[in-house]
């Protein structure tokens, strides 16, 4: 007797239908699909997401034991592995990426005014890096990185407001942190946080043109002449606030206007740093503590690699490799879409633990905090990362 819904159906019940199915029509998903359709194998791979599946036969395996729940829960029937590494193999990988810029966008509204950004600024302000997720030379051959070495990157734009990836891009690992700049639209008026890996000077000036606004590291061998110094507070750690000049032949080239150096003592570790930025209006230790933010995007991505299945995967090759990784992405972001439409006060790390366990209950998503006394506190989790408490 069927009562009420299981909790996965109920988490698939915000899956915008309308936007996906215009993603599986732009790059023919179902054509010539007779059942296991788009939408059933996004299903499917979500459910592997949530409960941490390791493989495509562990995957079968439970779908089988589970048979009697599965068609109230979405999926029609238990999924062979040959069928969905067939899926895998064959479904266009941009209609997930297609969807996740969705369910990005969606998010983005709900966790806009939910975060810990606590400096004075108007401007946006992002964050850009990349994540290296190594794989094996033999089984990934497409995958270039180094000589005896495999691996894909994800290039992630991370709005420091409500640390929601704004843009992701995947690519093979010889592919250069720098490259991606080419593939973002500049937003006037924003500020791009980036290490010193993406001191491409043709490219900052190409952001500068757009009327964006940079913070980057300066690289020891960058050659710059002084031309105006700014008085500083030296107590705050801040050494120096300059106007300079770059004098390299091919620098001046490729920045011909001023740019803002600044140089400030870190009082933890003792380090010196050295930016360089084109915004000359904010205050120079306003721009060293928009720097030390960026730290928010290497907690994001060492949270994904924790909690999401994106290290051990269930096909080789490229398509198979970013259908996984880019619906692991649209679970992560169902979950968080869902903590908000339903205030559930729970981190994020504690909601993928309960649905783990729960997918296949039937009682309410609300009930299931409410009611339940789940004690997850264990002797490591002082050891978790906390960076989506919210």
């Amino acid at each position: 007797m069927n009562v009420g819904k299981t909790v996965f159906a109920q988490l698939m019940s915000f899956f915008p239908d309308y936007e996906f199915n215009k993603c599986v029509t732009k790059y023919n998903g179902n054509y010539k699909v007779r059942s296991f359709t788009c939408r059933e194998h996004f299903h499917v791979m979500s459910f592997a997401q949530l409960t941490y599946r390791e493989s495509l036969r562990d995957i079968e395996a439970c779908l089988k034991a589970l048979s009697s729940k599965l068609y109230h829960s979405g999926i029609k029937q238990a999924v062979s592995k040959s069928t969905l590494a067939e899926a895998n193999e064959n479904r266009d990988w941009r209609i997930y990426a297609d969807f996740a810029q969705v369910l990005i966008k969606d998010a983005r509204k709900l966790y806009k005014t939910d975060n810990d950004f606590l400096l004075d600024i108007d401007n946006m302000a992002y964050a850009l890096d990349s994540t290296t997720i190594d794989l094996c030379l033999s089984l990934f051959p497409w995958a270039k990185f180094r000589k005896k070495k495999a691996a894909v990157k994800a290039h992630v734009l991370l709005d420091l407001r409500g640390s929601i990836p704004t843009i992701i891009e995947i690519t093979d690992g010889s592919v250069h942190d720098v490259n991606i700049l080419d593939h973002i639209t500049i937003e006037p008026g924003a500020i791009y946080i980036m290490d010193r890996g993406y001191l491409d000077l043709d490219r900052l000036h190409s952001i500068h043109c757009k009327g964006a606004f940079f913070i980057t590291r300066a690289k020891g061998n960058t050659a710059v002449k002084r031309v105006y110094s700014r008085p500083v507070d030296k107590t705050t750690g801040l050494r120096c606030d300059q106007s300079v000049r770059f004098t390299v032949y091919k620098s001046k080239k490729e920045y011909p206007e001023l740019i803002r150096r600044i140089k400030s003592l870190d009082p933890d570790t003792g380090n010196t740093y050295v930016f360089l930025t084109n915004n000359f209006e904010l205050d120079a230790l306003l721009i060293t503590q928009l720097y030390k933010g960026r730290w928010k995007i290497e907690l994001f991505f060492k949270w994904i690699k924790q909690h999401l299945r994106i290290k051990n995967f269930y096909g080789t090759s490229y398509n198979a490799v970013c259908c996984q990784i880019w619906i692991s992405v649209c679970a992560y972001l169902l979950v968080a879409i869902v903590k908000k439409r339903l205030n559930l006060e729970h981190s994020l790390y504690n909601l993928l633990q309960i649905f783990s366990l729960t997918l296949f209950e039937k009682m309410p998503i609300n009930e299931l905090f409410t009611k339940s006394d789940y004690n997850l506190t264990s002797p490591n989790d002082n050891k978790q990362l906390n960076l989506f408490d919210l």
